[in-house]
C-alpha cells in the first residue's frame, strides 16, 4: 500500500498570521516558546521575543533532533543516517489550533506547537505529528474523522536526585507516606489537593480538555481522563498535561512521573485511547449499524489491531522500563498481555466498554504512559485503518478471563523491534523513512542500556558467580 505525502504546502497564511497577531494582543504575550515532540515525546524547540516571532522570526532547528535518543546521542550505524547526511534545516511553522498559555511564567508568554517543514516546503516526514496527520488524512480521503478519548496515568513520587536509589510515593498534607494501594479512593487524592487546585488552574488557563481525576492502584499513582474529541488536538493536549503536571509537581516539592513501570512492587502506569469513528457528513458513528449493534468497520478495525498491534508494539511500549508494566503478575495492576477483545473487560488489550449505539468506541488499553502521544494515536488508527482496508475479521470476543491464555505480546524491547522490521504495512502507511530511524535511535538506546550494570546483578552475581 502507498501513502501519498500530506501538507506539501508551507502553511502560515496571512489568516494565521492574523489568528497570531489578535491571539498574542489578547494576551498581552511579550515571549514564545516554539515547540516540537521528538520521537520520545519531549518538548524540543526555541524560546525568542513575540514581537520578533510575530515579524516574522520563525524559528529553524536541525532534522537531525528526530533522530536523538532519550539519552541526547544518536544512532551509531550508518545504515541509519540515510535519512538525511546533511542534517538540512527545518523551518517551524506554527499550528494555530495549538496557542497556549504557560500560565505559571511570571512574563505573558506563548507555548505553541509547531509542524516542520524543509525550506522547499516538503514535510519532515520523521516528525511524529505528521505521522498523525498522515493517517488523519487517510482517513478523511473515507469520509471518516476518527474521534479519541485518552487517560493518562502518572506518579507523584518524592523528590529524588540519585538515580541508584528507588523512588517512594510522596507525603501528603496529613504528614503521612501512602504506604498501601488506595484505588479510586477520594481521600487519597485528597492529600495532594494544593497540588491538583493548582493543576486544574493551569489546565484551564491552556484550554485543556481534562475530564475527571481519579486515584489508582499504585501508592501516589493518579489518572486523569481526556474528553473526547479531534486525534490531533488531544495528541497536542497530553503533551501539554504532561509538561504541566511535571511543572505543578516540582512546585509543590514532588515529581511527576510517567515513567511506565517507577516503583518496584506496584502497577504500572498506562495511557489507554479510546476511540470511535463517525461520519463527517452524517456525524453518525460509523462503529454502529443501523439496529445499533456492532458494525461491520467495527469487526474489522479490531480484527486490524489484532493482527497488526503486535508489530506495532514499540510504539506502544517504547522504552526497557515499558515492558515490565507488560507482565502478569500481582504488582502489574490490570496491565494488558494479549490483543484479545471483550465486552466490559479489564483481562483484555482491547475492551469495548458498555454503551449506548453512539458511544460505541474500543479501549485500546495497550500503550504505556511513557509513550508518545502522536505516535500512539498514529499506530492504532493505522492498525485499524488496515484492518478496515483488508476487511479483516476479529477473533471471536472473550469472556471470562484472558489472562489464562498467556502473554501473547513481545516481552522485551528488542523482539518488538525485530516485529515492526518485519512488518511491511506499518512501514507503508506510518512511512519507510519515519519507521527505519525509528527503529535505528531504539535501537541504539537498548544498546546503551546494556552497557548500564544494574544492583540487582551487583546484589546477587558479584560473589555468587
Amino acid at each position: 500500500m502507498s501513502v501519498n505525502h500530506v501538507g506539501h504546502e508551507q502553511p502560515g497564511h496571512e489568516d494565521d498570521d492574523a489568528i497570531l497577531q489578535e491571539w498574542f494582543a489578547a494576551h498581552g504575550i511579550t515571549e514564545v516558546e516554539c515547540l516540537v515532540t521528538d520521537l520520545t515525546g519531549i518538548l524540543k524547540g526555541k524560546i525568542m521575543p513575540a514581537r520578533k516571532y510575530l515579524n516574522g522570526g520563525r524559528p529553524r532547528l536541525p532534522d537531525s533532533l528526530f533522530i536523538q535518543t532519550v539519552t541526547g546521542g544518536y544512532p551509531d550505524d550508518e545504515d541509519s543516517r540515510f535519512w538525511n547526511p546533511a542534517e538540512q534545516d527545518m523551518q517551524l511553522i506554527p499550528d494555530v489550533n495549538a496557542l497556549y498559555l504557560v500560565p505559571w511564567a511570571e512574563d505573558p508568554t506563548a507555548q505553541v506547537i509547531h509542524d516542520c517543514y524543509y525550506l522547499n516546503g516538503e514535510p519532515v516526514e520523521l516528525s511524529p505529528r505528521y505521522v498523525l496527520k498522515r493517517i488523519l488524512a487517510l482517513y478523511a480521503e473515507q469520509g471518516w474523522q476518527p474521534v479519541v478519548a485518552p487517560e493518562a496515568e502518572f506518579y507523584l513520587v518524592k523528590t529524588n536526585t540519585d538515580s541508584d536509589y528507588p523512588l517512594e510515593p510522596p507525603i501528603g498534607r496529613s504528614g503521612r507516606q501512602e504506604s498501601s494501594r488506595q484505588s479510586f479512593s477520594i481521600d487519597a487524592v485528597n492529600e495532594f489537593d494544593p497540588l491538583f487546585e493548582e493543576m486544574y488552574d493551569y489546565c484551564e488557563a491552556m484550554g485543556l480538555d481534562l475530564d475527571t481525576l481519579i486515584h489508582e492502584e499504585g501508592a501516589g499513582q493518579m489518572e486523569v481522563n481526556f474528553e473526547h474529541g479531534d486525534a490531533l488536538s488531544l495528541a497536542d493536549q497530553v503533551v501539554m498535561f504532561k509538561r504541566t503536571l511535571r511543572e505543578t509537581a516540582l512546585r509543590h516539592g514532588m515529581y511527576g512521573t510517567f515513567m511506565a513501570k517507577p516503583m518496584a512492587y506496584q502497577p504500572g502506569s498506562s495511557m489507554h485511547i479510546h476511540q470511535s469513528l463517525v461520519d463527517v457528513e452524517s456525524g453518525n458513528n460509523l462503529f454502529a449499524d443501523a439496529s445499533g449493534q456492532p458494525s461491520t468497520l467495527f469487526r474489522h478495525f479490531i480484527g486490524g489491531l489484532q493482527t497488526y498491534l503486535p508489530a506495532a508494539m514499540p510504539f506502544f511500549a517504547p522504552n526497557v522500563n515499558s515492558y515490565r508494566r507488560l507482565m502478569r503478575n500481582d504488582t502489574s495492576g490490570s496491565a494488558p498481555i494479549n490483543v484479545e477483545w471483550g465486552l466490559d473487560n479489564r483481562t483484555v488489550g482491547l475492551r469495548v466498554p458498555v454503551s449506548d449505539a453512539a458511544g460505541t468506541r474500543v479501549e485500546n488499553r495497550l500503550a504505556g504512559a511513557d509513550s508518545n502521544p502522536y505516535l500512539v494515536m498514529a499506530a492504532s488508527l493505522a492498525c485499524g485503518y488496515l484492518g478496515m482496508m483488508e476487511r479483516i475479521e476479529p477473533r471471536p470476543p472473550v469472556v471470562g478471563s484472558a489472562w489464562e491464555g498467556g502473554n501473547t505480546l513481545p516481552d522485551d524491547i528488542g523482539p518488538a523491534l525485530d516485529a515492526l522490521h518485519a512488518c511491511t504495512p506499518l512501514a507503508n502507511i506510518l512511512g519507510e523513512r519515519f519507521v527505519k530511524s525509528y527503529l535505528a535511535v531504539k535501537r541504539a538506546e537498548h544498546g546503551e542500556y546494556f552497557q548500564v550494570i544494574s544492583s540487582w546483578e551487583r546484589e546477587h552475581l558479584l560473589l555468587r558467580v
